[in-house]
C-alpha cells in the first residue's frame, strides 16, 4: 500500500478495491507446519473491508516470530501491498498477487527473487507451499510448509 494517501483526503474511494476480494478465502484461523515451521495465523478484515488484518505467531528455524500485518490496495503500484510489523522490530513490506488457486507472496516488490507460493486445496482448507530465498553464497535457501483451517 501506498506510504500514505494524504493527498487523496477528499477524494477517497467509498468502498474497498474489488482486487482484495481474493483474500476472502483466507479469512479464519490457519494452523502452519512444516520441517521449519509452525504455529498460527488469524486473518480477519478490518471494519470496512479496506484492509486485510493477519495475526501470527510462529517458531522458524527454532525461533519465536509474533506480529501483525496489514494489507491494502495500492493504488500507485496497482498491486495489494502489505506492512508487516513484528514485535522484533521488524517493519517490512510485502506484496501479494493471485493467479488461480496460487498465491504469491513476495518480500518487497512483486516478482522479488524471496517468495512464497501456496496452493488453495479444491475445498480451500489447506495451502501447501514453499518459501525461497538466495542466500549469500549462491544457494537456495528456504522451507515448506503446509496451512490447515482450524
Amino acid at each position: 500500500m501506498a506510504e500514505h494517501n494524504n493527498d487523496q483526503a477528499g477524494s477517497l474511494p467509498k468502498t474497498p478495491h474489488p482486487a482484495l476480494k481474493q483474500f476472502d478465502r483466507l479469512i479464519g484461523e490457519w494452523r502452519i507446519s512444516g520441517p521449519d515451521v509452525e504455529g498460527t495465523i488469524r486473518y480477519e478484515w478490518m471494519e470496512g473491508g479496506f484492509f486485510l488484518i493477519q495475526h501470527f505467531d510462529l517458531i522458524n528455524f527454532g525461533e519465536r516470530y509474533t506480529g501483525i500485518e496489514y494489507t491494502g490496495y495500492d493504488e500507485d503500484t496497482a498491486t495489494l501491498r502489505s506492512r508487516l510489523m513484528g514485535t522484533d522490530g521488524s517493519r517490512f513490506m510485502y506484496t501479494y498477487g493471485f493467479e488461480g488457486d496460487t498465491m504469491y507472496y513476495w518480500f518487497g516488490e512483486k516478482g522479488a527473487d524471496n517468495y512464497s507460493t501456496g496452493t488453495f486445496s479444491a475445498d480451500g482448507n489447506t495451502i501447501t507451499g514453499q518459501w525461497q530465498w538466495p542466500n549469500p553464497d549462491g544457494t537456495t535457501g528456504g522451507y515448506t510448509y503446509t496451512l490447515q483451517r482450524q
